[in-house]
């Protein structure tokens, strides 16, 4: 007796899948970026072209639909608000209040000699402003110290004045606050401080390690009056 040959198989056709219905997309609101960097309400803090300010609030506003997370600082002496986006902090140099030992050392930095560069003055003019708007509080003592003048000394011309000025604004300012003391106190210890520096002698200059010399200052007449312009 023959075997009955196996049946073929028998494959039932598969129903075409049914297509997946999408979730339905949620748009969830844009998430504000925080990026404070450290910075707080109420804490005062260096922005380098200003100087010393305090930031009043942390806001959002919407620009193009996306929300944007500001810093309002106020630069009280200046009667002036800014409003810096926190994510631009790192860019525009602004920075917490000097430590008191990088106070101290600034403090020290006065009572060295000052070193003023063979060039002339709109070059040095230049270099003084970069450094007050570096917000580095060592670079402003040194503007600070290379720009003094003593009772027995030339007087400082109008451009000189100015930037000295300047420069110890921004100096006296941060040390007050770090001090928790008035800016007339802080004044007076700077001014304490750069009598201690050695005075230049009015005919001869002593040589720097570094290859620079101090030197009777050299007016470039038509600088003066764009160069106090910019250092207000």
């Amino acid at each position: 007796m023959k075997a009955a040959p196996p049946k073929a198989a028998v494959v039932a056709p598969k129903a075409p899948a049914k297509p997946v219905a999408a979730a339905p997309r949620v748009e969830e609101p844009k998430k504000v970026v925080t990026q404070r960097q450290g910075f707080k309400a109420n804490e005062f803090v260096v922005y380098p072209a200003h100087g010393v300010g305090q930031i009043l609030a942390i806001e959002e506003q919407e620009i193009a639909g996306a929300k944007l997370e500001l810093f309002v600082i106020n630069f009280m002496k200046d009667k002036m608000t800014l409003r810096v986006p926190t994510a631009k902090v790192a860019n525009v140099g602004m920075r917490k209040l000097s430590e008191p030992a990088l106070v101290k050392k600034a403090l020290e930095t006065l009572k060295g000699r000052a070193r003023v560069k063979r060039t002339m003055w709109s070059r040095r003019a230049q270099e003084y402003e970069a450094k007050i708007n570096s917000g580095d509080i060592v670079a402003i003592a040194e503007v600070v110290r290379d720009l003094y003048r003593s009772e027995s000394q030339p007087e400082q011309s109008y451009s000189e004045r100015q930037l000295y000025e300047a420069a110890l604004d921004r100096l006296s300012r941060e040390i007050a606050v770090v001090q928790h003391s008035t800016e007339t106190e802080a004044v007076k210890e700077i001014e304490s401080q750069l009598a201690k520096s050695p005075r230049r002698g009015a005919k001869a200059e002593a040589t720097e390690a570094d290859g620079e010399a101090d030197e009777a200052d050299v007016e470039a007449d038509g600088d003066d009056a764009a160069v106090a312009d910019e250092a207000a």
